[in-house]
């Protein structure tokens, strides 16, 4: 009997990540590719992800009858049990149903979710929190998404939208976040947040060697990365300020969940981990009550770009039983 195989993507507003895992839940084959989320078009996106799987089928030299199902994570509100996208941030889709059309043109069965929810399910079942039963998880990249694992089970709230853990207010009339609110914590310990400091701090002549990388938008983590080492002072003081905020969240958390684990994932903790863990757990015993902080680990997911692959996969595997 041929082997079946999992088709998992990771799709964002700037790239896809694809990988396929063989029965023994290993990745075989991995392809990336530019998302061309541009404009309006939402054909654009569901393009792309048809190509990415076709390419990866012809890549590796499978025929879709060989695959057992294709599931994904991506931005946004995501009804998980009619594959619907409720709204996304970075993608243009609105109340779009993704599921029939990817269904449609393979033949199998298409699981997606939250890309935040999905990473941290990853990293439950197969990465930091394996062997956890509750499990708070805060995903820092351009933006900040959370996830909660609440006794063996994914939390996902009334209609999918539970678990936004950026958007908790930590600075009353803080900083606008692009929710519209003001002082969320992705608007101060996100890329955006620490790209939107260092600017700032740019602007009134302070010397910074990420000036020209945040100039016109959000650094790459690896110039962030590259900062820190060299003790670069006002990249230092922005990471800093944003570990603050991410150690009042966590606490927050913490005391609301008593969870086993705190997970840290994401490009930024992906690239400067260990100096934000540093700074988070140094940081974190102010905001927490002490006899549930000693029950606590805080973590950076042990998965890296691979989590929301690994969550693809628990998604399906999950679907299948």
């Amino acid at each position: 009997m041929a082997e079946s195989y999992y088709i998992c993507l990771d799709i964002g507003g700037t790239k896809i990540l694809g990988a396929i895992f063989n029965s023994k839940k290993e990745i075989v084959y991995r392809l990336k590719k530019k998302t061309k989320a541009d404009g309006d078009s939402v054909q654009n996106v569901e393009d792309t992800i048809i190509s990415v799987v076709s390419e990866m089928l012809e890549g590796f030299s499978i025929d879709k009858s060989q695959v057992a199902a294709i599931a994904a994570g991506a931005p946004g509100v995501i009804d998980q049990d009619k594959g619907i996208v409720l709204e996304s941030p970075n993608l243009p889709w609105k109340n779009y149903d993704i599921k029939t059309p990817i269904e449609k043109k393979f033949g199998v069965p298409f699981f997606i979710g939250n890309d935040v929810n999905v990473g941290v399910l990853g990293e439950y079942e197969y990465g930091v929190a394996k062997g956890c039963k509750n499990v708070v998880g805060l995903f820092v990249g351009t933006g900040m998404g959370g996830g909660l694992i609440l006794d063996g089970k994914l939390f996902t709230g009334h209609l999918f939208k539970g678990a936004e853990f950026g958007h908790m207010i930590v600075v009353p009339d803080g900083p606008r976040c692009n929710c519209g609110q003001r002082g969320c914590l992705e608007a101060l310990s996100s890329k955006q947040g620490i790209s939107d400091y260092i600017r700032q701090q740019a602007g009134r002549g302070r010397e910074t060697s990420m000036a020209d990388a945040v100039a016109d938008g959000v650094f790459k983590s690896k110039l962030l990365k590259k900062a820190l080492k060299a003790k670069d002072p006002v990249s230092v003081e922005a990471v800093e300020r944003a570990c603050y905020y991410l150690a009042i969240a966590s606490g927050n958390l913490v005391n609301t969940f008593s969870p086993e684990i705190v997970v840290y994932g994401g490009g930024v903790i992906e690239a400067c981990g260990d100096y934000f863990l540093d700074s988070i757990r140094k940081n974190v015993d102010r905001y927490c009550m002490p006899s549930i902080r000693k029950t606590v680990r805080f973590e950076k997911a042990a998965l890296g770009d691979d989590s929301i692959l690994y969550g693809d996969l628990a998604m399906i595997l999950a679907k299948k039983k």
